[in-house]
């Protein structure tokens, strides 16, 4: 007797949000259906992979992920063109880690001049992350947006704390809007009514529900995601039905497996820690995400690689 799978099918879809302007466009989300299972439903766009360019030199990197950047380090716009040139970046994720109060702390004009040049330099679609220091976002980033503006950018993060400032900034400017919350379902939900309710449309929302990496969190981190999409896809949730995205570099390369040089017992550090990144990654795509913040060039090649084998 010939086996036949079960399938299922979900009265839920996800809706897209686009970033950037044609023809440099991504299209997060669209699927009515879990990850990777086509054989169910459709899926109409792959994970997309976002590569981090810093708005400062990060000086407390490791060298094995400082290597491939070393010639660009402190430019953001010489770093995002090698992101896309070298490496192949379908999309920039810039970390304004200038602007935090407990560093350089520089100002939303600073800020809004990088991301001009940035969007200068590149055509690819941008998303600008700030600090995730409500006070200091709630200044830096209606100056981001208004300085994107006609470029269609992602803005974030959106917390309960600056949702309404970040909002109204995105909607002034028409971007998209990160909104961040704890690793908790029903906190991600919240926020996504606050959201809605000031007349931010589903398709202009994305999910960050904080990110842990391999060893670090990463199994509350992929819980949370699944439980996201088992509401939206089985129970038509429409607070949990917007793309997610998951900002796995910054998690991956702080952790010690990463961070510790080569030893007799670890090994070579750049295979350990691009491993580790790439292992990240793949767990958090099949978790759900939609869109993966990464960082070193090797572990963004194995990622591709990997989806690539799902996605033609």
């Amino acid at each position: 007797m010939p086996f036949t799978a079960p399938v299922e099918t979900y009265s839920g879809r996800i809706v897209e949000v686009k970033i950037g302007v044609e023809p440099n466009v991504v299209t997060l989300g669209g699927e009515n259906t879990f990850p990777f299972y086509g054989f169910e439903g459709d899926v109409p766009n792959k994970p997309v992979i976002a590569m981090e360019v810093y708005d400062n030199n990060p000086v407390d990197w490791v060298d094995a992920v400082k290597a491939p950047f070393a010639d660009v380090l402190g430019d953001p716009a010489a770093w995002a063109v090698k992101c896309v040139k070298d490496y192949g970046a379908e999309m920039i994720c810039l970390q304004l880690a200038s602007t935090d109060p407990n560093g350089d702390n520089k100002s939303g004009d600073e800020a809004a001049d990088t991301v001009k040049k940035v969007l200068d330099a590149v055509a690819v679609p941008l998303m600008v992350y700030g600090t995730d220091n409500a006070e200091k976002d709630s200044e830096v980033l209606p100056k981001v947006a208004a300085a994107a503006e006609g470029r269609n950018i992602a803005l974030g993060p959106a917390t309960e704390d600056n949702y309404k400032t970040v909002a109204a900034a995105a909607m002034g400017f028409n971007h998209n809007v990160v909104a961040l919350s704890p690793c908790d379902v029903n906190l991600a939900k919240q926020l996504n009514i606050l959201l809605t309710q000031l007349g931010l449309p589903h398709e202009r929302v994305i999910i960050d529900p904080s990110t842990g990496a391999l060893g670090y969190g990463l199994d509350y981190t992929y819980t949370i995601i699944e439980r996201l999409k088992l509401a939206a896809l089985q129970q038509g949730d429409e607070m949990t039905k917007m793309p997610i995205v998951a900002n796995l570099g910054v998690e991956v390369w702080k952790t010690k497996e990463a961070k510790t040089g080569d030893t007799a017992e670890w090994g070579d550090q750049l295979t350990r820690a691009v491993s580790w990144e790439i292992m990240t990654a793949v767990s958090l795509a099949t978790a759900g995400a939609n869109l993966l913040v990464m960082r070193h060039p090797q572990a963004v090649a194995g990622v591709k690689k990997a989806l690539g084998a799902f996605f033609k």
